[in-house]
C-alpha cells in the first residue's frame, strides 16, 4: 500500500507518516524496488499503533523509545512493559479527567432540561 493510500485509509498526513519514519516513531517502512514506501500488513500494524498512543496523548518520545526498545528484541520486553505502564497510568489519570468534565457537563445539561419559572440566574452547582 502506497504512502497516500495508507493516510486516505488511517486520516493522518503523509507527512506526518514520513515524520514518525524518519525519527524512529515507526520502524523503517517497507520499500520497492524503486525506492517507494510500500506498506506491508507489518508497517501498517506500526501505523495503526503510533496513531492509537497518540490518540492517547502517548509523546512521539516515547514511541521513538518503545520503538527502539522493541527493535533490540527479547530482552527488552520488561523494559517495553514497563514503559506502557507509565502510559497507562498517564492515559487512566486524563480519562478520569475527562469523566470528572464530561459528567459535569452532563449535569448542566440534564439541569436545563428541568429549568423551572423560579430560575434565579445564579450558576448553581458545577
Amino acid at each position: 500500500m502506497k504512502i497516500n493510500e495508507v493516510s486516505k485509509k488511517y486520516n493522518v498526513a503523509s507527512d506526518t507518516l514520513r515524520y514518525w519514519e524518519r525519527v524512529g516513531a515507526i520502524p523503517a517502512v517497507t520499500r520497492d524496488a524503486a525506492g517507494y514506501r510500500n506498506y506491508d500488513q507489518e508497517d501498517l500494524n506500526w501505523v495503526s499503533f503510533a496513531i492509537c498512543m497518540r490518540d492517547a496523548g502517548v509523546s512521539v518520545e516515547y514511541l521513538i523509545d518503545y520503538v527502539s526498545l522493541f527493535q533490540q528484541g527479547k530482552q527488552t520486553v520488561q523494559a517495553r512493559k514497563e514503559l506502557l505502564n507509565e502510559q497507562l497510568e498517564s492515559v487512566s489519570e486524563r480519562l478520569a479527567k475527562m469523566q470528572e468534565s464530561y459528567d459535569k457537563l452532563k449535569y448542566k445539561v440534564d439541569h436545563y432540561e428541568h429549568i423551572d419559572k423560579d430560575y434565579d440566574g445564579k450558576m448553581g452547582k458545577h
